[in-house]
């Protein structure tokens, strides 16, 4: 196991439920734009949504309701325009979750690491929610669910983008997944590369643990714990 994080360390971060919860923003435009293009109120219901990717969620909702998939491509523009007015909105547990911003702040700070994302959402909702946090400055790319259905396949695409946009060139081994759900924990185990569970989303701490995750934690808030699961050396 790597004692500190080298130049070509990754540092992979989920978004819904691991940096922020939108109050459920993104479930009311999904809800909204597919009823308004489609005449189905409610048409996610029974979709399950954490750690999945919003091209999955959309298609699983569409093959339940016996919409075309040619007929989908309306979907994610008015989406992204609903979801623009949703995130303004009250909702539950809304907000940036404990521990983020000390933690991106000593991140960005260091040049043994690089940020980056790792997300089932489409591109451009990723960049709403974390703009309307003010966290979309520190993360300078990464792999998005815009067209991939199986989250595992954005491991090596979150890689190879990193490499586009200017980081290292890693590979699996030196990259580290941060994230709120088993299926986060799914993409480092399937990928090869270490992951850090945190029971901010949906999922508990034994949950997460019996997922496979390397560690879990409650939350992000002890700094010190963080950084040093980060470089997998045990907490002095």
């Amino acid at each position: 196991m790597k004692t500190r994080p080298n130049p070509g360390t990754v540092l992979l971060f989920d978004i819904d439920g691991t940096l922020v919860l939108t109050g459920g923003a993104g479930g009311r435009a999904m809800t909204r734009a597919f009823e308004d293009l489609y005449g189905i109120p409610n048409g996610f219901e029974g979709v399950p949504f954490n750690g999945r990717t919003d091209s999955w969620i959309v298609s699983r909702a569409a093959a339940a309701h016996g919409i075309d998939t040619d007929s989908l491509a309306r979907f994610k523009p008015l989406y992204l325009d609903y979801l623009a007015e949703e995130l303004h909105k009250p909702g539950p547990r809304k907000g940036v979750m404990p521990g983020i911003g000390p933690l991106l702040d000593v991140l960005a700070q260091r040049d043994d690491v690089f940020l980056a994302l790792l997300t089932g959402n489409y591109e451009l909702g990723a960049r709403l929610k974390l703009q309307h946090f003010d966290l979309w400055r520190y993360f300078a790319c990464g792999a998005f669910g815009d067209t991939t259905h199986d989250r595992n396949g954005l491991l090596p695409e979150a890689l190879e983008r990193v490499a586009v946009c200017g980081g290292p060139r890693a590979s699996p081994g030196d990259a580290v997944i941060i994230g709120d759900t088993p299926l986060d924990v799914a993409v480092a185990v399937t990928g090869g590369a270490r992951s850090i569970a945190v029971a901010t989303g949906s999922h508990t701490t034994d949950e997460l643990q019996a997922s496979g995750a390397d560690v879990v934690f409650q939350d992000l808030s002890d700094l010190e714990a963080v950084l040093a699961a980060l470089e997998g050396r045990p907490e002095s």
